[in-house]
């Protein structure tokens, strides 16, 4: 265990510094001079060829890029992100103060996805075929299919134009939770039921589950203690995938309803051609993807102690 432990840690090293390498090369690939930009938006009117010369000088972008992206490991290395060229901010700062507005969001849209979508999936899976399993299959089906940015506008327009029992944006109150947590939940509680139903369904038909049907117990134990139980892995996997993209900052959900997150910091410095922004919140969204799988690597090895470096684990 403490092998496995070790390997999965050391294995972040190179898996952090591709994704510093990828989020410096999106952030410089993107079109437009950030400095015209920044001038632009600074002083109400485009830059001269001289001045234009000296704020690339002042934002750092006529030195070569293999310098400035040893510049940007090294301050990422020690919790340095740069500079915003929007609020001249440290942009570590800016991370810090979104981050906790975005887990705002994304643990009850978590918590609701996985509160709906395991039950929905367990009972499809022991009522298979039937009305009910047919009916939770469309409606999981659509739901992972629709876009995002569609649903919230639908919710918008039903519970915030016309019945007016929500806000339409904003944090104001705690019903301007609702649209944002419900748009956020959907696709992870459609995609979270379909695999519920599927690794159900195939631990029922085991033999350990046939066992305990054959002792006589209870189908909800027989379900409960065995046969969900043993499906957990693959359940596991689906989830930190869904709770990382939520931790990373849903950018279309946080922009529609105004709400101050990451995804939406990283949109507005798209925008504004914000590169340390960019860079820094791609790498945070990239750390967190990281991270999560760290912890669901270390839970398979919790959930199946035949997990260990040797044989190859998951």
């Amino acid at each position: 265990m403490r092998r496995y432990v070790v390997s999965r840690v050391l294995l972040l090293v190179p898996t952090l510094f591709g994704i510093a390498l990828l989020t410096f090369l999106l952030a410089n690939l993107t079109p437009g001079d950030p400095a015209y930009s920044y001038y632009t938006r600074l002083n109400g009117r485009p830059p001269a060829e001289q001045e234009l010369v000296q704020v690339r000088s002042e934002l750092g972008l006529d030195r070569p890029v293999a310098v400035r992206f040893a510049d940007f490991v090294g301050g990422a290395v020690t919790g340095d992100l740069g500079v915003s060229y929007s609020t001249r901010r440290p942009v570590t700062d800016e991370l810090f103060r979104r981050i906790g507005f975005t887990v705002q969001l994304a643990i009850p849209a978590a918590v609701l996805a996985l509160l709906v979508a395991v039950p929905a999936g367990v009972l499809c899976a022991v009522r298979r075929n039937r009305v009910v399993d047919q009916v939770v299959r469309v409606v999981s089906l659509v739901g992972a299919s629709i876009p995002s940015f569609w649903l919230a506008l639908v919710l918008i327009s039903v519970f915030a134009v016309q019945l007016h029992l929500v806000p339409v944006a904003g944090r104001g109150s705690p019903a301007g939770y609702m649209l944002p947590v419900l748009t956020l939940a959907m696709i992870p509680a459609a995609t979270l039921t379909r695999f519920t139903r599927s690794a159900v369904l195939e631990v029922m038909g085991s033999d350990h589950v046939l066992a305990a049907r054959a002792k006589g117990l209870r189908e909800l134990r027989v379900v409960g203690n065995h046969a969900l139980r043993n499906a957990m892995i693959p359940l596991v996997t689906a989830f930190s995938t869904s709770v990382a993209g939520l931790f990373a900052g849903a950018a279309v959900v946080e922009t529609i309803f105004v709400w101050p997150g990451v995804g939406k910091l990283l949109v507005d410095a798209i925008l504004e051609r914000d590169h340390p922004t960019i860079q820094g919140t791609i790498l945070y969204a990239g750390v967190a993807f990281a991270v999560i799988n760290l912890v669901v690597d270390l839970t398979y090895a919790a959930l199946d102690p035949r997990v260990s470096v040797g044989r190859g684990a998951p």
